[in-house]
């Protein structure tokens, strides 16, 4: 019986597990990078090691610490997760040849399948080892690990040989393993999952199917179980690859088998054999704990011969710390609030006040709701996160909404290409014109609003604010009898957290919270400009910044001062939160400096480059 597990992860699934384990009993081990220090889930766990470092590489991904860890700690068993190490044979062996228990599948079922080469190969399949311009377009692919890390879709061959190259970077570093392949890329297909749960005693289970087509970078964004709309005799045959893929390798443990469908035809994808980020909306819908019944089996415990009966329908939506419009660039800093209504399950790897580092993935939480009937459930997650408090970074709450009520998606005619069809209209600003009004009135109350008595009416005042992306300024002015006047609309009453306005006969609280700077009315982000613009913080025609912090990944072939370069070519990649960013060009011209090199850490709004236009 497992009295001590270590988690061999972070954030939000090391939360999620600890959860389990306190209801069983089970005492807890976190590891945490010097990052992760403070981290909830180093605070959570009832002891927890040090994994000096911060990069990935130096500590998550060091299967020699962590197993070390376990034993220094006291543990009896490990269970690793999701991304990381968690699909690393030789990890698990590890493990196992240090007398633990490894919760999770045999090595020899996860070397069978966690290589999507081999996987492919058992299953049948085999990648494309040369590739032709029939063959496009084609889709390069980490050959370890998932979570849309390592994948480069390829449309010309001339882009080929950088798509491996960018992709075998990304690879390595998330997973230490820069093994990629290449097979074709199937346009408009859904992407459609089965999960599975096996035991030692021969019995799967095939616990029903899931729906992950809203994807941006190849990595979920909505997740829902079932998935909709699809025909009987497709979902049986779902059902049936899936317990057959796990048979084959002697499956043991959750896992799940992933296809992407398209024209009423099922492709085989790869297993991820370990738990998905998505399980929340399968354990909702079956009435499960997944991570308890990975436990069981670990205990050599039979799961019962039929699973349970499914019931309603879920969605998952992930909540980022990004901006979906700038090409969904990751933000970091710190989380002054995060809630929502009841309604809901939030899994989450933070709390109020915790500081979102730069070296891992930007996912703050995962909000799950559950109704009988998938019209309900949308609508319920959707009304959630607008009513979410949500004060920190640029997040992406606003596409969420808005997806969850997009026509094709309710619909269900999604398909992985939803977010390259609609995001330009899903991250169209739609600034509420009272934000700016309601935050100025906020910080005015209190203040001294007269400087004496007079008869004449006070001067409008005004404050500005950078909304959207772009400058608004607010003018009110106050009233003899205390209140205040704004043109176009009645103010009803002011407080420093909360401010009614009326319009048209409608009134409208707008909850306001300051933190310096940074304010946030409703689910609407501001922040406060200066009276007059700093002259010193003005950059030269053609500087390029860092739109994130991170570190130089690499500089684009023979780069050096005095290169021509035209707008649009890359001039550099960087590494931030586990992805690789491309940095391009701003304009055509003549690369007249060149700041960073290879290895380079950079700071948010760093100069990386100037380059001089053409005139």
């Amino acid at each position: 019986m497992i009295t001590s597990l270590l988690v061999a992860n972070r954030g939000e699934i090391a939360a999620r597990i600890f959860r389990t384990c306190r209801d069983l009993g089970i005492r807890t081990v976190a590891v945490y990078s010097d990052a992760d220090a403070d981290a909830l889930h180093t605070r959570l766990a009832d002891d927890a090691v040090r994994l000096p470092g911060a990069a990935s590489a130096d500590t998550y991904l060091r299967a020699d610490l962590v197993v070390k860890a376990a034993l220094a700690s006291g543990a009896d068993a490990v269970h690793p997760g999701y991304g990381f190490l968690s699909e690393n044979p030789d990890f698990a062996r590890a493990v196992l040849d240090a007398g633990l228990v490894w919760v999770g599948p045999p090595p020899a079922a996860i070397e069978a399948m966690a290589s999507k080469t081999r996987a492919k190969e058992l299953m049948g399949l085999a990648p494309l080892t040369e590739v032709t311009e029939a063959d496009l377009p084609v889709l390069v692919k980490a050959a370890a690990g998932g979570g849309g890390r390592g994948m480069r879709i390829v449309r010309e061959l001339a882009a080929l040989e950088t798509a491996l190259e960018g992709a075998r970077a990304e690879a390595a570093s998330a997973f230490g393993d820069g093994e990629v392949f290449v097979e074709p890329y199937v346009e408009r297909g859904r992407h459609v999952e089965v999960q599975i749960l096996a035991d030692t005693h021969g019995t799967v289970w095939t616990l029903g199917t899931r729906d992950c087509s809203l994807q941006r970078r190849h990595q979920k964004v909505i997740e829902e179980a079932p998935a909709p709309d699809l025909a009987p005799e497709l979902t049986a045959e779902l059902y049936t690859l899936a317990e057959r893929a796990a048979r084959r390798v002697d499956y043991v443990g959750a896992g799940t088998v992933e296809f992407l469908v398209a024209d009423g035809r099922a492709h085989f994808l790869e297993m991820n054999t370990r738990l998905q980020v998505e399980h929340p909306v399968t354990e909702a819908v079956f009435g499960l704990d997944l991570v308890a019944e990975q436990l069981r089996i670990a205990e050599g415990h039979p799961l019962p011969p039929q699973p349970p009966t499914a019931r309603g329908h879920a969605v998952e939506a992930r909540l980022y710390a990004e901006d979906p419009a700038r090409d969904w660039t990751p933000q970091t800093g710190p989380l002054h609030r995060l809630t929502v209504p009841d309604s809901v399950r939030l899994d989450t790897g933070y709390t109020d006040g915790d500081d979102i580092p730069v070296h891992y993935d930007p996912l703050l939480a995962k909000a799950v709701a559950h109704a009988p009937t998938r019209a309900e459930a949308l609508r319920r997650l959707a009304g959630a996160l607008e009513r979410a408090e949500i004060h920190g970074p640029p997040t992406n709450r606003e596409l969420l909404v808005r997806s969850l009520r997009h026509p094709e998606f309710t619909a269900a005619a999604m398909d992985t290409g939803f977010y390259d069809r609609h995001l330009t209209d899903l991250t169209a600003p739609v600034p509420d014109p009272y934000a700016p009004l309601a935050a100025a009135l906020a910080d005015a109350h209190g203040r001294s609003r007269f400087g004496g008595f007079r008869n004449l009416p006070s001067q409008p005042q005004t404050k500005r604010y950078l909304m959207a992306g772009e400058e608004h300024e607010a003018a009110y002015r106050p009233t003899r009898d205390g209140g205040w006047e704004a043109e176009g609309v009645r103010v009803v009453s002011v407080a420093p957290h909360r401010v009614v306005l009326e319009t048209a006969g409608v009134r409208r609280t707008y909850p306001v919270a300051r933190y310096g700077d940074e304010i946030h009315v409703g689910t609407t982000r501001l922040t406060a400009l200066p009276r007059f613009p700093d002259p010193t913080a003005q950059h030269a025609p053609g500087s390029l910044l860092a739109p994130m912090p991170g570190t130089v990944v690499r500089l684009a072939e023979g780069l050096a001062e005095g290169t021509p370069v035209k707008a649009g070519d890359p001039l550099l990649w960087l590494e931030a939160m586990k992805m690789e960013h491309r940095i391009t060009a701003p304009t055509t011209g003549v690369l007249e400096t060149l700041n960073v090199k290879p290895g380079q850490q950079v700071a948010l709004n760093s100069l990386l480059a100037v380059v001089q236009p053409t005139p």
